[in-house]
């Protein structure tokens, strides 16, 4: 009878160390998932797998540290790749929220932007009419969209001539606050290799044309409405990037997709984008991002300038 006893605490001491090894298996295994996955999240946007990929039980979603010195360095790398050795880049990435900017090159250069002048258009029509016809305001949305997010050239040329062409267009411009120095508009939309603007007036444009909450604005403002209704007409009428106009097929399954509102600009050696990229850190960002470069392939350029909002999309407060 003196023999079962003894073997029980045997038997019970191999289940123990089964179930131990057992536990230290799944344990090691969650690990190396985890630190898999963390790996994995610290890979740039453009090569990382999609949000929607699984992630193991109990772990935590991590952000990789991308900080602003590592955006910069970023970007300075794309710009000084020797593939644009000759090209003219002018970038203002600014948050709307704060008053310095999380990188310039060439702010105040004055480069042929394309259809990045329809944003002057659009911002002196909806600023003339809310000081001389705020009821026709409501109006001008289809026209605005087929401008801004389906850049119609013919429809921003008739847009600039009904407020009374060019000097109109820069006195409403003048009174919305713009400089009016830092830019030479010569049509509504942006065909003439003629038109030149500086990143930093086009960012400045944006800044003012930004929605903002009422208690942002002085609430004994009795325009109050008309300026919310002109810059929801504004923000509106851009594209939104992997969803609809000029930038359906851009950015497609990456983080910006959904997140970035914009106004495209496409010429012959000539490519830009301006508009606002929501981030998780910093909130709203103006941006505008201009380069001109003869001979350079519109494709190769285009892809630099979404790898910048790919990377500018990253960054986050270190």
């Amino acid at each position: 009878m003196g023999k079962p006893k003894t073997q029980a605490p045997i038997r019970l001491s191999k289940v123990a160390v089964t179930l131990t090894t057992l536990t230290t298996s799944i344990s090691l295994e969650n690990f190396k998932r985890a630190e898999a996955n963390v790996v994995q999240a610290s890979q740039p946007a453009e090569f990382a797998a999609s949000e929607s990929q699984s992630i193991p039980l109990g772990v935590q979603p991590m952000r990789p540290r991308f900080c602003e010195a590592d955006l910069k360095n970023g970007i300075t790398s794309i710009v000084n790749n020797p593939t644009f050795k000759t090209a003219k880049w002018g970038i203002v990435i600014k948050p709307i929220a704060e008053p310095g900017s999380l990188y310039q090159h060439n702010p105040n250069i004055n480069l042929i932007p394309a259809s990045n002048i329809k944003l002057l258009t659009t911002a002196a029509v909806l600023q003339f009419y809310t000081e001389n016809r705020p009821e026709k305001l409501a109006s001008l949305g289809d026209l605005l969209i087929a401008v801004n997010r389906y850049s119609n050239n013919p429809k921003a040329n008739m847009l600039l001539r009904r407020i009374g062409g060019k000097k109109a267009a820069m006195t409403a411009l003048a009174n919305l606050g713009v400089d009016t120095s830092a830019y030479q508009q010569v049509d509504g939309s942006g065909l003439s290799r003629n038109n030149r603007v500086t990143p930093s007036t086009l960012v400045g444009v944006l800044e003012k044309m930004y929605i903002r909450r009422p208690n942002e604005i002085n609430a004994e403002n009795s325009s109050l409405q008309k300026i919310q209704a002109k810059r929801d007409l504004f923000y509106n009428s851009l594209a939104i990037a992997g969803v609809n106009g000029t930038l359906r097929g851009r950015f497609l399954n990456t983080p910006v997709q959904g997140r970035l509102f914009g106004k495209t600009g496409t010429l012959r050696g000539v490519r830009s984008l301006s508009g606002y990229l929501e981030n998780p850190d910093y909130g709203t960002i103006a941006f505008s991002i201009v380069v001109n470069q003869p001979g350079q392939s519109g494709q190769r350029l285009t892809q630099a300038i979404d790898r910048i909002l790919l990377k500018t999309s990253q960054v986050n407060r270190c």
